[in-house]
């Protein structure tokens, strides 16, 4: 997903330990409130748990692990930020979704230039008040990670179907 290339793009930003980040705003679905995360124990360590989503089980994804932060409990202030990763619908535990902002092309750096070898971020915008990293959710699974879960996620959706 080249965001660097677009004249303008509008994101969703949002908090994770005191930083901000980003997401394409194409490729949020919707914003919850918190809600209690079941563990996957049999998924990848950078899956957080699943939650149900009006009847479908979805991936919560643990990006304080995946950016190496400090491990947080849920709280009840916490959004969760339920998004396409791909043909994958997942969500990102934020400690708050912020604002829908919309970023000029000027402002984007590409991020193979910025930061090579960041997999997981799209791009970086350069805004008046510091560095914006914009999320690309459809890396940020590993391939065995997303072989993982989808095994996970199937045993969890037979064992509901019983």
């Amino acid at each position: 997903m080249a965001v660097f290339a677009q004249p303008q793009v509008d994101v969703l930003t949002f908090e994770v330990g005191g930083q901000c980040y980003a997401l394409p705003s194409r490729s949020v679905r919707e914003v919850l409130r918190a809600v209690s995360i079941v563990p996957l124990p049999s998924g990848p360590r950078v899956v957080e748990g699943i939650i149900n989503v009006r009847g479908s089980v979805v991936p919560v994804l643990d990006i304080r692990s995946r950016f190496r932060l400090p491990p947080k409990s849920l709280e009840h202030t916490d959004h969760l930020v339920v998004a396409w990763a791909g043909r994958r619908v997942v969500a990102i535990r934020a400690d708050r979704a912020q604002d829908v902002l919309r970023i000029d092309g000027a402002q984007l750096e590409d991020v193979a230039v910025a930061i090579p070898g960041a997999g997981y971020v799209a791009g970086v915008a350069k805004l008046r008040d510091g560095l914006l990293l914009i999320h690309d959710l459809e890396t940020f699974l590993a391939e065995a990670e997303a072989t993982a879960l989808d095994a996970a996620v199937a045993t969890v959706s037979s064992e509901d179907s019983r």
